[in-house]
């Protein structure tokens, strides 16, 4: 399996802040990727035994208010789980603002499979994606989906992976039918890693 490169390709677009993700309304941009240095130490060393994974649609701008307590619920230590909200709330707004809706789905799932291994796109508008411990999201180009798609094996193929912490916006199918990002969940289960994943989706 090849390395990822250095060079992107013109589809995807790479920023140093939230406001980067904003490119995804961009026709030509299907994955918009926020590189930043985080989490923070503690969220780090979440023992991902004692928590449960957790799941919601709420209208975002509850979401600051109740997440702590759902978070907690869920065995999070109280001021991991405030800082998980903040930075939960903060994604789910910008989502949010950018496809014009008022209510997200969110999940933040503790993954130790190999669910999701086959590289797809999804079947949404658009979906943001950050894997707060463990190793993020794998994606391809355009030009790799395509060989993909014509039998190429994977292992010929350079997979690109975010970074732990990094924050990705996955342009769908329902928002870009013929040129959804590809992606899949890296393959885990015999490693022993474990992943802290959030998921967030526009919600109806």
């Amino acid at each position: 399996m090849g390395s990822a490169s250095a060079a992107l390709p013109s589809h995807v677009r790479i920023g140093d802040g939230i406001d980067a993700l904003r490119c995804i309304r961009s026709a030509d941009v299907n994955l918009v990727i926020w590189r930043r240095s985080y989490p923070d130490a503690a969220i780090a060393e979440v023992i991902l035994d004692a928590v449960d994974d957790v799941a919601m649609v709420q209208p975002v701008e509850e979401i600051a208010t109740t997440l702590p307590d759902d978070l907690a619920t869920a065995g999070y230590p109280a001021a991991i789980a405030r800082l998980l909200a903040a930075d939960v709330a903060t994604l789910a707004s910008a989502l949010a603002t950018i496809v014009g809706v008022t209510r997200v789905s969110i999940r933040l799932d503790v993954v130790e499979t190999d669910a999701c291994r086959r590289f797809h796109a999804d079947y949404v508008t658009a979906r943001l994606i950050c894997t707060y411990v463990g190793p993020g999201t794998q994606w391809l180009t355009a030009a790799d989906a395509a060989a993909l798609g014509e039998g190429a094996t994977v292992d010929s193929l350079t997979v690109q992976s975010l970074a732990t912490g990094d924050v990705g916006l996955f342009k769908g199918k329902t928002w870009a039918p013929d040129a959804p990002i590809v992606h899949r969940s890296p393959p885990i289960l015999t490693t022993g890693e474990r992943r802290l994943l959030l998921v967030i989706d526009p919600a109806p």
